[in-house]
């Protein structure tokens, strides 16, 4: 298989890196990035602007697509902002591969997305769902995590208080309020790409404690 991963320096996206690396099913894995990647015999890392993504690129020619792209808002600055990262990016990645020949896209998504929520994050994630359907995949994945655990190379206040108070009460949760690792997380997205079972499918958070 060859496999294209979008967010490789990120924090689920840097997990999925690593452990598609080590997979002895994958052949090669192309990780379009805007900074330089670590050198790996089997990691083709093509710096671009996500901006301007090349539709005729070599490496668009993939099995599978794997995308762990996400910001937040206090990050991004706007909405129009957030909105860009958070689903024209994904999806202008998801019709390129598609072009070219990928027929499976695992997406990292977020418990609550729904194109109908007043809640502007999660209308967003649910509105890139939606549109992904359209694309044409044979195999659609949207994983669905709640709060992330992992340690991020870029702070974030809000998840860390949160995080802070879910692992105290974690054991008394419903398991789709728990924190749910990156790795975790990580190994859904890449399984999800390797087993490219037919038609849409939704992992809850429950299944990534």
């Amino acid at each position: 298989m060859k496999l294209l991963l979008a967010g490789a320096t990120g924090l689920v996206g840097s997990h999925a890196l690593r452990l598609a690396l080590a997979d002895p099913a994958i052949e090669r894995v192309i990780a379009p990035t805007r900074r330089a990647l670590p050198p790996h015999p089997k990691l083709d890392a093509p710096q671009i602007d996500w901006d301007a993504l090349p539709p005729d690129a070599p490496w668009w020619r993939v099995d599978a697509v794997v995308c762990a792209l996400g910001t937040t808002m206090r990050a991004a600055g706007s909405r129009e902002a957030f909105r860009k990262v958070d689903f024209d990016y994904p999806l202008a990645l998801a019709q390129a591969a598609y072009r070219a020949g990928a027929r499976t896209y695992a997406l990292n998504s977020a418990l609550g997305a729904d194109a109908g929520s007043r809640v502007f994050y999660n209308r967003v994630k649910g509105e890139l769902e939606q549109a992904l359907a359209g694309v044409g995949f044979d195999s659609l994945t949207y994983v669905r995590p709640g709060l992330i655990g992992g340690e991020r190379a870029q702070s974030r206040p809000g998840e860390a208080a949160a995080s802070a108070v879910l692992r105290t009460l974690g054991p008394l949760l419903p398991r789709r309020w728990r924190i749910n690792p990156a790795p975790h997380i990580a190994q859904a997205l890449l399984d999800a790409a390797l087993r490219a079972q037919p038609g849409v499918h939704a992992v809850g958070s429950e299944r990534l404690v």
